[in-house]
């Protein structure tokens, strides 16, 4: 592993343990031409992944891309590096488990909103936005009005109150001069 700080190729593993979901195994390294430390990670890749964008372009997978994507939406949320971790893991593992060896563009954006959509609103609107290229407030009209009646949906008990009587009223936000 060369390293990150002098560029010298000979690092030696200092410490190894599992990740917190042990999805990964943390080394911690240490430089001894500069005696730099650094961390690593090692995780299981069943198979190399091409990413067939809507172009038609293709690249090589990046999980790293998508760790970034996901933590942009969920930027100054309250979600758990953790759950996060999770997440992009469960995305990747998906994708290679598939048994293709191409994935469409359009197919992470899908598993990305879904996994954002269990694990906070904002940031899955946040993706949706951006995803789904949103050009007018009608479009986020439209998410959220889904969003709300696949909410009030999973909280009404079959013969409980009407969608409507399930949500309380909320009074209009008003903006402070």
């Amino acid at each position: 592993m060369r390293c990150p700080y002098c560029g010298g190729l000979d690092t030696q593993v200092k410490d190894s343990r599992p990740s917190d979901d042990s999805s990964a195994i943390r080394r911690r390294r240490i430089c001894p031409d500069c005696g730099g430390r650094f961390t690593t990670f090692e995780r299981v890749q069943l198979r190399e992944l091409i990413v067939v964008k809507r172009s038609g372009r293709k690249v090589p997978f990046d999980r790293d891309k998508l760790q970034r994507s996901v933590e942009t939406a969920l930027r100054k949320r309250p979600v758990e590096a953790e759950r996060i971790e999770r997440l992009v893991s469960g995305i990747t593992r998906r994708l290679e488990s598939t048994g293709e060896a191409e994935v469409t563009s359009e197919a992470i954006g899908e598993a990305v909103m879904e996994g954002l959509k269990g694990l906070d609103d904002v940031a899955y609107v946040r993706f949706a936005s951006v995803y789904k290229n949103f050009r007018e407030a009608r479009d986020f009209e439209e998410l959220l009005g889904h969003l709300a009646a696949g909410a009030a949906q999973a909280a009404t008990p079959e013969d409980g109150p009407a969608p409507d009587e399930a949500l309380p009223a909320r009074r209009p936000r008003t903006r402070a001069s």
